[in-house]
């Protein structure tokens, strides 16, 4: 597997990213380890993973348990040195950690330690803000969105106190690079703004939702991306397994994530499967495999942009890790925008 700059922060790291939130809960430990042998074997060097997880549902319980799955194989591998490793802290309003508070300096400070412990590691290479304090229009809010009235100022005071933070962190060795996820083009650019007027260090990354099915970032944000080196953290390319058809007809696979989030997060319209059924059929006429035709789209967009890969199986991780050698061909690029046209935002 290729492996690119990730943005400005001197990292080389796979052009595919390792997703890990199954593992504690729809994955056992072992079998997150297994993942990441195959991975490493195939050169997939970058992995995500979060506080919060594993989801699907995120339990208090279970709060942390990917970063100690993770944590254990570096223990036992002793191959830290091998793994370019993202985390992420979560902000106001989860209900898991820390009464909910918003994301300041003390608590960014308080997630990387956490993480650190968690990870058995002394560093973090990006560490990114799970959601930005003042909401977003992410995860379907988009359809009853508001802006934020806290007062500008407010916000600003806010990320100047992480960004100091983070500083700090930098300057102690434990975290290289800090990211941005759920974010919007305002937040990122402010968040860049500030940080180059004070020398403080740049947001590096963004992770949000992008695949064939949902294509908020095509537009300013891709123009944002590829202007300032953003690259985009595509999570859910597969669009929580809708685009590989497991799901057509209304089947819910046993261990699948729609017995316990019937829904896919809201992605289940009355709309979408005739949109899966669309870039299905395209993939059969020109012989690729659907879940590799969707994770290499987005691995072709115009804009700096890493997706994000998981599985909850090795047949599924082995499949979708073919999609390195997939490049797609004009014609098919044309099919799918046509089919994009048909079925703009299918959830």
């Amino acid at each position: 597997m290729k492996h690119i700059p990730l943005g400005s922060t001197g990292l080389m790291v796979s052009e595919y990213c390792l997703g890990t939130m199954t593992w504690g809960a729809q994955n056992t430990e072992r079998e997150g380890h297994d993942q990441i042998a195959l991975a490493l074997e195939h050169g997939m060097n970058f992995w995500d993973t979060a506080e919060m997880y594993p989801t699907n549902p995120v339990r208090a319980e279970t709060i942390g348990g990917t970063e100690e799955v993770i944590g254990n194989w570096f223990a036992r591998s002793g191959g830290r040195d091998k793994v370019v490793l993202a985390t992420k802290v979560m902000g106001e309003g989860n209900g898991f950690m820390r009464d909910g508070a918003p994301i300041t300096g003390a608590v960014l400070r308080d997630g990387v330690e956490a993480s650190l412990r968690r990870l058995k590691t002394d560093y973090i290479d990006l560490f990114q803000l799970h959601w930005p304090n003042r909401g977003s229009y992410h995860f379907r809010k988009i359809w009853g969105f508001a802006p934020s009235v806290v007062p500008a100022a407010d916000v600003f005071a806010d990320m100047t106190d992480v960004l100091q933070t983070a500083a700090e962190l930098v300057a102690e060795g434990k975290i290289r690079a800090i990211g941005l996820s759920n974010e919007s083009v305002w937040g990122a650019a402010n968040w860049l703004r500030l940080a180059q007027a004070m020398g403080l260090p740049r947001m590096a990354t963004v992770q949000n939702e992008y695949s064939l099915l949902c294509r908020q970032f095509d537009s300013d944000w891709a123009e944002f991306s590829a202007m300032e080196d953003m690259p985009l953290l595509a999570f859910s390319p597969l669009a929580t397994g809708l685009l590989s058809g497991k799901y057509a007809g209304g089947v819910v696979p046993d261990g699948s994530r729609r017995v316990n989030s019937p829904d896919l997060g809201g992605r289940v319209t009355p709309y979408v499967f005739e949109a899966v059924a669309a870039y299905l059929g395209i993939a059969a006429r020109h012989g690729l495999d659907p879940n590799q035709m969707a994770l290499a789209f987005v691995r072709q967009r115009p804009f700096p942009v890493i997706p994000i890969m998981g599985a909850s199986s090795l047949d599924q991780l082995r499949v979708n890790l073919g999609a390195a050698d997939v490049v797609l061909s004009d014609e098919v690029l044309a099919e799918i925008d046509a089919a994009h046209r048909a079925y703009p935002q299918p959830f």
